[in-house]
């Protein structure tokens, strides 16, 4: 009994020791500070100085964005939605001034007090605010709490007129927080007819074509309850490619509509006879709206995206002395999948320092799987080639980001980017010898600091993770099977594998970071 005990105690202190294997540690400093300088590029207050310039000229007082100009004569008015507005809408306040007459913004329930909590108080409003602060959309799903905000939303534009100026604040989340049906139809009528499509089998486009066909304020509605003031829209991406018509549904971005392709997609799914009657009054009684560019009263500018960050933390890589190669913006698909493709990745690389020969048998590992990878912008070949002739580097950092998907398969707590970065450590297992003399880290972490329903931003990993596992009695497959990662990181070392940031108050999807390096020595 006595020698079982010492058995358990060696083991739970085997996974609890802080012991750095060679530089790992030093290796894991430079991950995390390259994923805070790419979140650093992100945060509003910097975006927004960025993106928005007063100046005074002659007496006379000018809004600069985006190389246009917009005269200010206390004529400023301002509306925002989605999670990362609360931060946008202080760093405007800050800069217009008294310029700005009303405000009203819709953010996530609870999020004016998780940012007070994380000390974020940059990104809170002054007490003296003119901007009225709206909080719903508890779950990200739309409720009444958050259609009270998208009318009081709506009010404000409407009563706008010509010599006024409106900036939009839009960011992710956004449409769950701007909901606001054509009535007489109700949310839960709308919701209804979505979840009908949905499990029809009903594509994320179809879907976004009825919800737009269904909504006041969607695909240029807001735009237009506006006209003919000038509309302004600052927007965060936290979509794969940036399509300013998909994220928060694209309130101020001028969609093409025809009656015809909505019935048609409810039609192709059976499910026309189904929903209220109403749903083809109010579809057929909507103009038609041809593909265009955007009124000229409308002006979109992108300030904020994951390639933004990327570029950014690209920066800070070069300058801890890494040969740097910024792969993909647009990382997705199923985790996996994903993981496989860095675990390759990082063999791969090794290989290059290490003049392996076998490194084309991995490269042409490596360029089938991408193949079978819908990541249109993911030109590996051509990034392989450059690192391949970077001679003499010691040190390769290979930059990501993106969003992908895992498939739910337990009742346990974790987050895609702590899930990728133990699967990837998982299939790094199966293939040690082929990365001797070369130190690796992996580190995959959310730019808004959440990773899941957990209170980790993501994981870092290495190709050793599971052998020490294995000493302390933790079972990964165990844990990836009950999809109960953050329980695995928060057990494994005492959590010092977790990669914890606080909330930051911005959100540009996914970043991951590989770095490869040789060992002094070989």
């Amino acid at each position: 009994m006595a020698r079982l005990l010492r058995v358990r105690i060696r083991r739970i202190f085997s996974c609890q020791s802080h012991r750095p294997i060679g530089n790992m540690a030093t290796l894991q400093d430079d991950a995390q500070r390259i994923f805070l300088r790419a979140v650093s590029a992100v945060l509003p207050p910097r975006m927004l100085r960025k993106a928005l310039t007063v100046r005074d000229t002659a007496g006379f007082s000018v809004l600069e964005c985006g190389g246009k100009t917009f005269s200010l004569k206390k004529n400023l008015y301002l509306v925002g939605f989605g999670k990362a507005v609360l931060g946008m809408a202080a760093a405007v306040e800050q800069i217009v001034g008294n310029h700005l007459v009303e405000g009203v913004i819709s953010i996530p329930q609870g999020m004016e007090e998780s940012l007070k909590l994380a000390g974020k108080s940059d990104m809170l409003l002054s007490p003296e605010s003119r901007i009225r602060v709206m909080e719903g959309a508890a779950n990200n799903l739309p409720d009444e709490a958050s259609m009270r905000a998208a009318a009081e939303i709506q009010r404000l534009a409407e009563k706008l007129e010509e010599k006024h100026l409106l900036l939009v604040l839009i960011s992710g989340g956004g449409s769950a927080l701007l909901p606001a049906p054509v009535p007489p139809l109700t949310l839960q009528d709308k919701q209804a007819i979505t979840k009908l499509l949905a499990l029809k089998g009903a594509t994320i486009q179809e879907l976004n074509t009825i919800r737009r066909g269904l909504s006041q304020l969607k695909g240029g509605g807001l735009s237009r309850a506006a006209y003919p003031a000038q509309v302004v829209s600052l927007i965060l991406s936290d979509v794969i490619r940036d399509d300013l018509e998909v994220i928060a549904s694209g309130p101020t971005v001028c969609s093409a509509y025809r009656a015809e392709d909505c019935l048609q997609i409810l039609s192709k799914y059976g499910v026309r006879g189904s929903v209220p009657s109403d749903v083809e009054d109010i579809l057929l009684s909507r103009p038609r709206v041809e593909p265009s560019q955007n009124p000229d009263h409308v002006h979109n500018f992108l300030i904020g995206s994951n390639l933004i960050a990327l570029r950014e933390a690209e920066q800070e890589s070069q300058k801890l002395g890494y040969m740097t190669s910024l792969l993909s913006a647009a990382i997705s698909g199923d985790v996996k999948v994903v993981s496989h493709f860095f675990a390759l990745l990082a063999e791969l690389i090794c290989s290059y320092l290490m003049s392996n020969p076998q490194s084309q048998e991995l490269e042409e590992k490596i360029l089938t799987l991408v193949s079978s990878m819908d990541i249109p912008d993911l030109n590996v070949a051509d990034r392989l080639q450059e690192m391949k002739e970077a001679r003499g580097a010691d040190a390769i950092c290979v930059l990501c980001g993106g969003e992908t998907t895992v498939q739910v398969q337990g009742k346990g707590k974790g987050g895609r980017n702590q899930e990728l970065a133990l699967r990837v450590a998982a299939e790094w297992h199966q293939s040690l010898a082929g990365m001797q003399g070369c130190e690796v880290m992996f580190l995959s972490g959310g730019t808004d600091g959440q990773d899941g329903p957990t209170q980790a931003a993501g994981a870092v990993s290495y190709p050793q993770l599971v052998a020490q596992t294995q000493q302390c009695g933790l079972d990964v497959e165990a844990f990836l099977t009950a999809s109960d990662s953050y329980s695995f990181f928060s057990q494994f070392q005492n959590g010092k594998r977790l990669l914890v940031t606080g909330l930051t108050g911005t959100n540009v999807m996914d970043v991951q970071i590989l770095l490869v390096r040789r060992q002094k020595g070989q």
